[in-house]
């Protein structure tokens, strides 16, 4: 009866440390994803990113990507910052036409107006600005740019830590990609931008599983209109 508690015992100990070394590789592996993502997209992306306004290659359409409206309607910190490093560009000559994509999806946020207010008001006519409602994320963004607004060659600008993505995911649905990089830890700090940072290296692994598995119809596409 000893012999036979013992064994079954064994045999429990034994499952269970089985057990225990699966949990591990599974956890391990749910850590790693996010951490190759990263690093392959980065990889696959330097040399086309840029720091400074001056080192940027000419193009005709700068393509600027939403990140939130302040309460009173007014671009968020982190939006003003992308809107000011496009306008720069523009005043430099760079660029011609601004593409602000944005979240429109209700009547009282509205992230593309004001953006397009912003930049007009530091210089840039109208006329020169399109306005993508329906960009409610950067797969969806890049998608429209391409198959909506017949975009082909672009200069993306956001933050530093969004960058890499960004331009993966343009030129992955189409268009040839450079990117402006905007200070984000210069300016916020390195503990302001975890949250940003670790939700970045997650959304990297879902950009891998869009652009080059799945390729998903954007929520809305619309008729073809060109930037002239």
């Amino acid at each position: 009866m000893r012999f036979f508690e013992k064994s079954i015992g064994g045999k429990y100990f034994k499952l269970f440390r089985y057990l225990r070394w699966i949990l591990l590789g599974l956890v391990i592996s749910v850590l790693a994803k996010p951490l190759i993502a990263t690093a392959y997209i980065g990889l696959m992306t330097n040399g086309s990113r840029y720091l400074q306004p001056e080192l940027v290659p000419k193009e005709q359409v700068a393509i600027v990507f939403g990140a939130g409206i302040l309460p009173n309607g007014n671009p968020t910190p982190m939006l003003s910052d992308r809107v000011e490093a496009a306008v720069k560009l523009y005043k430099m000559g760079k660029i011609s036409k601004l593409l602000m994509t944005g979240d429109n999806s209700t009547v009282s946020y509205n992230e593309v107006r004001s953006m397009l207010k912003y930049a007009h008001d530091l210089g840039v006519p109208m006329k020169n600005i399109t306005l993508d409602y329906a960009g409610f994320s950067t797969y969806e963004s890049c998608y429209r740019a391409h198959k909506v607004f017949g975009v082909h060659t672009a200069v993306v600008i956001t933050q530093n830590y969004h960058l890499p993505r960004t331009v993966y995911t343009c030129r992955q649905l189409g268009i040839k990609t450079v990117g402006l990089g905007t200070p984000d830890i210069e300016i916020y700090g390195l503990r302001g931008m975890i949250p940003d940072l670790l939700r970045e290296s997650l959304a990297n692994v879902k950009a891998l599983w869009e652009v080059d598995i799945t390729r998903p119809r954007p929520t809305f596409l619309g008729q073809f209109e060109p930037i002239n």
